[in-house]
């Protein structure tokens, strides 16, 4: 033994690693007080006349404009003192502190010299909290201004919630005075939109006279550009013809005279109006509002989770509201009375048949509803006839073609008849007073069968199948057709998406979704169908998408802060009010 070498020996197995997490927050505080001191400092940025110290590297490391600037063959590369123009002195400072203290505060004194200086810097991390500041000040009155401001400085996402606010609130945006200086061309923008609230054409063609009397002068070579998109053939007869028609204004000029009498031949020959139809005799659809969609539990980073989170597609924000008490995937989600139900699935180790109940206006989950019969997990939940349907999944021994109801006044479940087929993964769905089962697996191989229950005669039948085999698919009753979307067949996991129409019992493709997504969640929105999270066969996912029936597309349309496969969906009316805390996470998986 004395003749072994040390190096023949095995490595010792006691290793210490670590890594600090004061360590990142020190050295930055250490390289601020350098700063602060003129230590070590080899540039100098002068702006508007104030002289701001700094270090080259840490200013290279936090901004690609910098970093292109010291690294280059500019100019700048070699000097001490470097000056830069069109740019806010105190909004230069703020991004400079910035980047030695990862801390600034945004308000409304600093927000609109900061916002253009982050684009100058490339600080996108600014850009977008300046962004998020405007979001949440948007009102009638300012709206058009940070519109414009949006725009001008390309913030697509606050452009897009900027337009959306406006639309929705029209109304009250047309009385303001930011709407009486538009240009002609952002007026244009706005009144041509389908999404415009109004409840009259009426209120257009007002605010469009109201906009042009301001300045008459000026702007009354824009009349009949403006007015070709107010929609006259949807005005009443008597508005036309008294209001409009009568006016000195569109009297004089020969192209608003056409509009008026294409309107009025709309009005007065009915029977030619399929052969008259145009972007003006559109009706406007404006987005529904007041609805938000909860994700709830599902599985993420090899375990289930138990956190829920909620969308709002106002302002395209995911914001983490109060976790179940259990961990659940596979989880069956439904609202009913205004209430979120969180039905069985799994935790992780054993499968559930307890339920918990959230109450969005105090953000807190409830215990104390009645268990299922049966443990359940990849279950199918509805409400039907103010009763809750637990449908089909499985139990941990077999797949389940057992079927019970929760009475929410009694606090019971019972069952009522079995479905023809065991299902687990199943979608289930409402249309018609019917109960629909679709897709799922029999524990055996993935199933393209459909069945629906009546609950009057407490009788499931089949009707026409998919066109495709799914099993953890997702289904939402949409303009009176159900939809069945992603899911998984015998070898893959799926992105098309196809939908029923109950008045001639059969299935039509539609376009497939952007992701393959199985254990993916779908739900109606404010009349909008999104798909959210599921398993695309590498990655589960985070992601969601809507999708537009006019166009038959699909597009992405954010991130939750949770990558979710098996989680539930559901949608609520959005809080009366919002007295509590919402928790935050800023970086999940």
């Amino acid at each position: 033994m004395g003749d072994v070498l040390i190096s023949d020996r095995p490595p010792s197995p006691a290793r210490l690693s670590h890594t600090s997490e004061k360590h990142p927050r020190v050295t930055l505080q250490e390289l601020n007080v350098l700063r602060r001191h003129r230590e070590l400092c080899d540039v100098v940025i002068n702006v508007k006349g104030r002289k701001i110290f700094a270090h080259r590297v840490i200013l290279s490391a936090c901004s690609p404009y910098f970093r292109a600037m010291f690294t280059g063959e500019l100019e700048e590369s070699r000097q001490t003192e470097v000056t830069i123009c069109d740019i806010d002195e105190n909004a230069m400072e703020l991004l400079i502190d910035f980047c030695y203290t990862s801390h600034i505060v945004v308000e409304e004194s600093n927000v609109q010299p900061l916002l253009p200086a982050a684009c100058l810097l490339q600080l996108a991390e600014i850009q977008d909290i300046c962004c998020e500041f405007l979001k949440r000040q948007l009102d009638p009155e300012n709206c058009l201004g940070i519109r414009a401001f949006a725009d001008t400085h390309s913030c697509r996402e606050l452009l897009r919630i900027a337009d959306k606010f406006t639309q929705h609130n029209f109304q009250e945006v047309m009385e303001s005075e930011e709407f009486l200086l538009l240009p002609v061309g952002q007026l244009v923008d706005i009144i041509c939109s389908d999404e415009l609230n109004v409840r009259s054409e009426e209120q257009v063609f007002n605010a469009v006279m109201a906009w042009l009397k301001y300045n008459v002068a000026d702007r009354r070579q824009h009349l009949a550009q403006v007015l070709q998109h107010v929609r006259m053939p949807l005005l009443s007869p008597k508005f036309l013809v008294g209001t409009v028609g009568s006016d000195l204004l569109v009297r004089s000029d020969e192209a608003c005279r056409d509009l008026v009498d294409e309107a009025k031949n709309y009005l007065l020959l009915p029977q030619e109006r399929p052969l008259m139809q145009g972007p003006r005799t559109r009706p406007r659809k404006p987005t529904r509002r007041g609805e938000v969609l909860f994700a709830v539990g599902g599985w993420c980073s090899g375990d289930a989770i138990a956190s829920v989170e909620r969308f709002d597609p106002e302002t395209s924000d995911w914001k983490m509201v109060a976790p179940m008490s259990k961990r659940r995937c596979g989880v069956g989600v439904a609202v009913l009375n205004d209430l979120l139900y969180a039905v069985g699935g799994h935790d992780g180790q054993s499968y559930l048949n307890s339920i918990e109940r959230y109450d969005p206006q105090t953000n807190q989950w409830s215990c104390d509803v009645a268990p299922t019969t049966s443990c359940r997990t990849s279950v199918g939940v509805a409400v039907l006839d103010g009763f809750l349907y637990a449908v089909g999944g499985q139990d941990g021994v077999q797949c389940l073609n057992h079927v019970e109801r929760y009475d929410p006044k009694e606090n019971k479940w019972s069952k009522v008849a079995p479905m023809t087929t065991r299902r687990l993964g199943v979608a289930v769905a409402v249309l018609g007073g019917y109960l629909y089962a679709i897709g799922g697996s029999d524990g055996q191989c993935p199933l393209n069968t459909v069945e629906r229950y009546d609950p009057r005669q407490n009788k499931w039948c089949a009707v026409s199948p998919m066109s495709t085999r799914r099993k953890h698919l997702g289904c939402a009753v949409f303009n009176n057709f159900i939809y069945a979307v992603g899911g998984r067949d015998d070898c893959m996991e799926l992105s098309s998406a196809e939908r029923y129409n109950p008045h001639t019992n059969s299935w039509s493709p539609i376009v497939a979704m952007t992701s393959r997504r199985s254990g993916v969640g779908l739900a109606v929105v404010n009349g909008q169908l999104y798909a959210v999270g599921g398993f695309d066969g590498t990655a589960y996912l985070k992601t969601i998408e809507v999708y537009d029936p006019e166009t038959n597309q699909w597009r992405l349309c954010g991130c939750m802060n949770y990558r979710r496969l098996g989680g539930g969906v559901g949608v609520m009316r959005a809080p009366q009010t919002e007295n509590y805390m919402w928790i935050r996470k800023d970086s999940v998986v």
